[in-house]
């Protein structure tokens, strides 16, 4: 782990300013520093001179204000870094949740959700002790370090090289020491991660466990994770306690050295006395600042950790270009264009050289055996997957990469704890119960209460209601986007929608789909049944990933 990570820089643009500011300040600090020395010195040697009180109260006073003012920098230094260091945490998650969503759903899909929601949340909170601590040490360091031991060096030669030849013994063992850290840090981060994903993996199944009686064999799993987890944090402890006593001691030795190179000369009258105890009152602090940075590094490592996670996944956003692979274009053609679109995973192509139009005002059902890519290409249209090709969606996008209409319902309804009226308007800033209860009498599904409570994952719902309540959503975004139904620019795509609908249901919503598609609406409906085939204006089908009607 590099001291300061540049990618930093590059994916939070208030850490430079964060920087720029503490460096400001570290000088201040720096200065203060070497005044307060000169000026202590000064008070004891006149003293000792045998000065009057009187004489030295301009000293005195001069001496209160350096401390003032110290006290003043080094609170300003803390308030800065705190507020630099929340505002660059906030970037770097809006920064790392905009990736995620640029990535889509087939890279989450390859990742764990845990992981990815420990990191977004947890990991990037424990950034607050690697801004507040370790940077403005590691700031302090870089320039109080060298100034102080040009200052000594200035001063006495034979001191300034004492601690030029003992100074490098402190980073040589926060590496070694720091080595030995970062491997146990990094195994407690993968044991926080197994405890997460074991503990979403017991929330996701609990009701099936529940069922067959076997939720309590969890909890035996959940503490083993749990006793990983507290041994590996304590390991990580007790290494940063070990770590500050051995910094600590290589620094006290250090300054040990010229403490008693100083008295020798002092008593062989070789070194003058201001000149000791101004060199005497600098060596400490020229030390001190190295051994802060070991122990702040070592109080920052779960942060580090997080951040190389999210900087990975950033890199990986990055590396695409900013955007999903492929994502769809509005090129200005009407409806739903797809143009030579190719899809793989692993190198292996499930769609190949696909073409097709849907105009404005066209049903079309896209039809072909299970697994020749039918999901696939509704994934390619909302930049779910990448692709080669070209797939033209209609409507405009906005400055943020939305598109202004285009509507969507999965194969597996994707609803959430609440109620049915939050789950049609998922997502909308501020939802129309009107257009909600529209929205639930278009899809077929007038018999359900907007009020009614789901449970996780739509649980109080039958299979079909689920379906019904998704398309449901759909139309209610379709409605509620306010995109012009002239234009061209509104796309409606349905995967299965009534792969669980009885013959009487299906003739509802496919009439619905039929009025929709007569107002101008590009209409793409991924199914098997031939009722819905025999709805459509048109009929794409696929064999093998390849379209042959």
């Amino acid at each position: 782990m590099r001291p300061l990570d540049p990618r930093l820089l590059r994916y939070a643009a208030a850490a430079r300013t964060t920087l720029a500011v503490g460096g400001v300040l570290a000088v201040a600090q720096t200065a203060c520093v070497v005044l307060f020395a000169w000026l202590v010195t000064q008070l004891v040697v006149r003293g000792v001179a045998g000065e009057q009180p009187a004489a030295l109260a301009g000293l005195l006073g001069w001496l209160a204000l350096v401390v003032l003012v110290r006290g003043v920098v080094g609170w300003l230094a803390e308030s800065a870094a705190a507020r630099g260091g929340a505002t660059v945490v906030g970037q770097l998650r809006s920064a790392l949740v905009a990736a995620i969503g640029r990535l889509g759903p087939g890279w989450l899909r390859t990742r764990s959700t845990a992981d990815v929601t420990v990191t977004v949340g947890r990991g990037l909170d424990a950034l607050d002790g690697y801004f507040t601590k370790y940077v403005p040490q590691l700031i302090l360091t870089a320039i109080a370090t060298p100034i102080l031991v040009l200052v000594i060096f200035w001063q006495d030669p034979t001191s300034g090289l004492i601690v030029v030849i003992t100074l490098p013994l402190i980073p040589v063992f926060m590496m070694l020491v720091g080595w030995a850290t970062q491997a146990a840090q990094s195994k407690q981060w993968s044991a926080l991660s197994r405890l997460s994903r074991g503990f979403l993996d017991v929330v996701d199944g609990l009701s099936t466990l529940k069922l067959f009686g076997r939720q309590h064999r969890q909890e035996a799993r959940i503490r083993s994770v749990s006793d990983d987890y507290r041994v590996h944090t304590m390991k990580v402890l007790r290494m940063s306690f070990l770590s500050g006593f051995v910094l600590e001691l290589a620094a006290s030795l250090s300054v040990a050295l010229v403490a008693v190179a100083i008295g020798l000369r002092l008593l062989n009258g070789q070194l003058d006395l201001s000149v000791g105890l101004f060199v005497l009152l600098l060596a400490p602090e020229a030390f001190l600042p190295l051994r802060n940075v070991g122990a702040s590094f070592h109080a920052a490592t779960e942060g580090i950790e997080a951040a190389q996670a999210a900087f990975a996944v950033l890199d990986e956003d990055r590396a695409a270009g900013g955007a999903a692979a492929g994502a769809a274009s509005s090129s200005g053609r009407p409806g739903l264009v797809f143009d030579d679109v190719t899809i793989s995973y692993d190198d292996r192509e499930v769609v190949t050289g696909f073409s097709a139009d849907i105009a404005p005002g066209t049903l079309a059902v896209l039809t072909a055996p299970s697994g020749s890519g039918k999901s696939s290409l509704l994934a390619a249209v909302l930049g779910f997957v990448p692709f080669t090709g070209s797939i033209s969606a209609g409507g405009a996008v906005d400055a943020a990469g939305r598109r202004d209409a285009v509507a969507w319902a999965a194969q597996t309804p994707g609803l959430i704890a609440g109620t049915i009226a939050s789950n049609v308007a998922l997502g909308s800033a501020h939802p129309d119960p009107a257009l909600v209860a529209e929205a639930l009498r278009l899809a077929a599904a007038d018999e359900l209460a907007p009020e009614t409570m789901l449970g996780v994952g739509g649980a109080g719902l039958s299979g079909g209601q689920a379906q019904r309540v998704a398309v449901a959503r759909a139309l209610y975004r379709l409605r509620a986007s306010g995109a012009s139904v002239s234009s061209g620019g509104t796309v409606l795509l349905l995967d299965e929608p009534t792969s669980a609908l009885d013959e009487a249901v299906e003739a509802r919503l496919l009439g619905t789909l039929r009025r929709i598609a007569d107002d101008g609406v590009a209409v793409l409906v991924v199914s098997h049944r031939e009722q819905v085939a025999d709805a459509a204006d048109v009929v794409l089908r696929m064999e093998a990933g390849s379209r042959v009607e």
